[in-house]
């Protein structure tokens, strides 16, 4: 499987630009539609735009700052800086948009108190979501191209992609959307019946949509920090890219590392056939490194030791990493 030489760094500032400046135009209108009609959903939907717009600062810092090259201080680069921002992102929104909105929709729902009128509420929903729209597809080819590229599908991709920005966008551009219709539905329930109640319930579940995504993110962003493994099918492609050379007898461990969006570590134990001189050994392990990075670009570092054939070996590699969930599928080919 050939993959693209391109990497997809600018596609994914260019998503979080064209998400950003979407979120603030959005956020303005709704805060200023809220306010003239009073509205607790219009409110929680202007701190929900504003969240998002805070956030793709945040995520374009993560993209600037995480694809900062490699230096004597830090020799693997900066990619896992960007799962720190990234995670930032997540936490200001959940406490920023999600804090807001249900505390806004509980005292909606407690008070009662509306003002103003419903109509610039339904022309700023209406717009937003003709923008949302905008930006959401963008994220969506994004998501499409890069599934096509690893030969997997969209949903596989977005559940392990290490790409963590793209992914935010999606999910809250999906959130936006799906915030407004609940927002809509909110000021329409409260205009034909009167009662203020269907507001804050609205707010309510904005804020609650919100927590959900923020908790995703910061979930996932996480254990990126931690130190995830690739998924299990590309690390068995790697284990055959090792095998399939002729000096190598067997992979006695096999160990890989997301360093950061497009940064993967190799690291492995390998036994050379016993008849391998010095130089065909060094000449395999550089035969090696082609081999993965020319496969796949994201491998920026690979690390072969040599050592003996453990008793009883089959020249299968020795699984050091923790096995994958067989509930799950096994996830696009790449982390």
């Amino acid at each position: 499987m050939s993959q693209a030489d391109a990497r997809p760094e600018s596609e994914s500032v260019g998503t979080v630009i064209v998400a950003g400046v979407a979120n603030l135009a959005i956020a303005i209108a709704k805060l200023i539609a809220g306010v003239i009609s009073g509205s607790a959903a219009m409110l929680s939907e202007a701190a929900h735009s504003v969240a998002d717009t805070t956030t793709e600062v945040l995520l374009y810092q993560a993209l600037r700052r995480g694809a900062r090259p490699a230096d004597q201080r830090r020799p693997f680069g900066y990619g896992k800086e960007s799962y720190v921002w990234a995670f930032f992102a997540a936490m200001f929104t959940f406490v920023a948009g999600a804090g807001f909105a249900v505390t806004h929709g509980v005292t909606t729902i407690l008070v009662h108190e509306h003002s103003g009128d419903y109509l610039v509420s339904y022309i700023v929903l209406a717009v937003s979501f003709v923008i949302e729209s905008i930006s959401l597809g963008r994220a969506v080819r994004q998501v499409r191209s890069e599934s096509r590229r690893w030969q997997t599908t969209p949903r596989r991709f977005l559940r392990l992609t290490a790409d963590t920005t793209v992914k935010a966008v999606f999910l809250e551009d999906s959130a936006a959307l799906i915030g407004l219709l609940l927002a809509g539905a909110g000021v329409g329930l409260s205009h034909a019946t009167g009662d203020e109640v269907w507001d804050g319930v609205a707010s309510i579940l904005i804020g609650l949509l919100l927590l959900t995504v923020a908790g995703i993110l910061a979930a996932n962003n996480l254990s990126l920090l931690v130190g995830r493994a690739v998924p299990e099918r590309l690390r068995h492609e790697i284990e055959q890219e090792l095998t399939g050379l002729p000096e190598v007898e067997r992979i006695d461990t096999l160990m890989t590392m997301q360093l950061g969006p497009d940064d993967i570590l190799v690291a492995a134990k390998v036994d050379f056939s016993d008849k391998a001189t010095g130089a065909a050994i060094e000449a395999a392990a550089d035969e090696a490194e082609r081999r993965l990075t020319g496969r796949y670009p994201e491998i920026r570092y690979v690390f072969l030791d040599p050592t003996r054939s453990l008793p009883g070996a089959t020249g299968r590699a020795r699984h050091t990493q923790a096995a994958p969930d067989p509930r799950a599928d096994d996830g696009p080919d790449r982390p």
